[in-house]
């Protein structure tokens, strides 16, 4: 099964409440709450003043107060705790292949509205980067969740382009774009080549967090007897591939498996947090797993 993004402007509409209303509920029920543990602010910021009592850090002390006012006063501090957190999501045309009962892209919809809602609930700003084979489109972090709808629907229907993988255009975006420190998400399945450098210096600047999205097809064939034509969506490329043939299956399996360990070498050598989902499968499981080890990561 291979879908294109809806063209029919109320199955959009059907597909984008269904996603708020799935995201929103694990947004109340779980998800919101682990997000906010698991991502700190950028520091803390000088809040007031109070008075000194037994317990309180000496270090704390403010000497200028103390002395106007004639006894121990402390400074105040309270966390920063708003962030600007970036989707970069994969619009490429291999996102419209889906073996099971939804495609890549929209399962990036999906996860992407999920952490877009527990952002906005925590009052962080949300923006988004669409890319292809380049960047189709950029919009600036907002709050707010008509925002938030915006960037499920842009996902949904955006046409790349350039319908090849170049994570390259989007993550050097990614540095220009944002002055300071940001959260980002990058939802793709990273079937791409020449992005590490790019990669490195983005994961220098920001807190970058790889969400690879598959679908099983892509690491394992199934046995369909004979020769079937596959074509690549993003070159047109075809090639006739003896699905009936177990040690053509194998190889190919290996192949995967050897592309899928380089990628986690490559994200574990830039210190870029993973997570691997799957179409057809139940993605929170792998989510509350991050959320816990972030949520446990020593300060």
């Amino acid at each position: 099964m291979i879908p294109s993004p809806p063209s029919d402007v109320s199955a959009i509409l059907r597909r984008i409440r269904k996603i708020e209303l799935v995201t929103r509920g694990l947004v109340r029920e779980t998800i919101g709450g682990e997000y906010h543990s698991s991502f700190k602010g950028q520091g803390i910021d000088f809040d007031d003043f109070r008075e000194y009592q037994p317990g309180d850090e000496v270090r704390s002390i403010d000497w200028n107060v103390t002395a106007r006012q004639g006894a121990p006063f402390i400074k105040k501090f309270s966390e920063e705790r708003e962030l600007t957190v970036y989707l970069a999501v994969d619009v490429s045309a291999s996102g419209a292949f889906g073996s099971k009962d939804s495609s890549k892209r929209e399962m990036a919809a999906e996860v992407a509205a999920l952490l877009a809602f527990s952002a906005i609930k925590n009052q962080d700003k949300v923006g988004l980067v669409l890319f292809g084979g380049g960047v189709d489109l950029y919009l600036p972090p907002r709050k707010g969740s008509r925002h938030i709808l915006r960037i499920v629907r842009e996902i949904l229907t955006c046409q790349p382009k350039d319908p090849g993988t170049d994570l390259t255009p989007a993550l050097k975006l990614l540095v220009s774009a944002a002055p300071r420190r940001a959260l980002v998400f990058m939802l793709s399945d990273f079937i791409a080549e020449d992005y590490e450098n790019a990669l490195k210096i983005a994961a220098i600047k920001h807190d970058l967090v790889a969400l690879q999205v598959q679908d099983p097809a892509e690491t394992a064939l199934p046995n369909l007897g004979g020769r079937h034509l596959y074509a690549d969506a993003e070159s047109g490329e075809r090639i006739l591939f003896p699905t009936g043939s177990s040690s053509a299956r194998t190889a190919y399996a290996e192949a995967a498996a050897k592309w899928q360990t380089d990628l986690e070498s490559t994200l574990r050598r830039h210190a870029i947090d993973h997570v691997r989902l799957r179409t057809g499968e139940d993605y929170t499981p792998a989510l509350h797993a991050f959320f816990r080890g972030r949520s446990s990561r020593p300060v």
